[in-house]
């Protein structure tokens, strides 16, 4: 579970975050959604700290942390190691073959065998449909099979919740197609993620749960089926309708 209370985050004057009050849940995938600017990224990245919030508190697991103090390194190693972000940059290590890529957290931070990592990088590439990839270097990919191979590097973690900062935004359509598809294969197995995208087709196909954000507060939290069928909020209906030409 991932829970937020009271959380406030600030960008020097503008309060990009205002008194954020919610809880994800196991197995769930929540899909946040908003125009530019109403804080879905701020509020992702607040999950495991790559961004900290002045105000309230977050809670991932059995780790609380209280926002208004300094927050230690142990406490920020004990979230991200309970949180696996995949960025719409890919970031993987140039120097690194497709394998090397996926097992490094597994060997330096889990301390696992080599022979464990590697038998574990190898379902996991067979997953994303890329084990005929193990031997490439990411420079060889195309920008789809690149995003792929950061969400075997997330899932060997083995985290306990899956971040999504825009997956496919740097992907041309049929690229992003792969990478969603592995998405709704992942889904479908019950993960926990969490997803900020444009993409409102695969988000009414894949999300258990929308939030929908605008000037830093949550307008909708509620059933994909509430948000997209059975909703008269105005401003949500015209954003449906103006992301529908994109």
């Amino acid at each position: 579970m991932v829970k937020f209370q009271q959380v406030t985050k600030y960008f020097g004057q503008q309060e990009a975050l205002k008194n954020i009050n919610l809880t994800f849940h196991k197995g769930e995938t929540t899909v946040i959604l908003g125009p530019s600017g109403s804080g879905k990224s701020t509020l992702l990245r607040c999950i495991n700290l790559l961004e900290k919030p002045e105000k309230g508190t977050i809670s991932v697991g059995d780790i609380k942390i209280d926002l208004s103090k300094p927050v230690s390194k142990k406490d920020t190693l004990a979230i991200r190691q309970r949180t696996a972000m995949v960025f719409q940059s890919f970031n993987l290590f140039p120097h690194m073959k497709v394998l090397e890529n996926v097992i490094e957290g597994r060997l330096t931070v889990l301390k696992e065998t080599r022979i464990d990592a590697v038998e574990k990088g190898k379902l996991l590439l067979e997953k994303v449909g890329l084990s005929q990839k193990i031997d490439s270097y990411p420079a060889q990919l195309s920008g789809g099979q690149q995003q792929r191979v950061a969400i075997a590097r997330a899932l060997a973690m083995e985290p306990q919740f899956l971040l999504f900062d825009e997956p496919t935004s740097a992907l041309d359509p049929e690229l992003e197609g792969e990478v969603l598809k592995v998405l709704k294969d992942l889904s479908e197995e019950e993960k926990s993620m969490i997803i900020v995208t444009h993409n409102l087709n695969f988000a009414r196909e894949v999300a258990d749960r929308i939030l929908f954000l605008e000037h830093g507060e949550i307008v909708f939290d509620g059933a994909t089926f509430h948000f997209f069928e059975q909703n008269d909020n105005a401003r949500i209906q015209s954003f449906i309708q103006s992301m529908q030409f994109i």
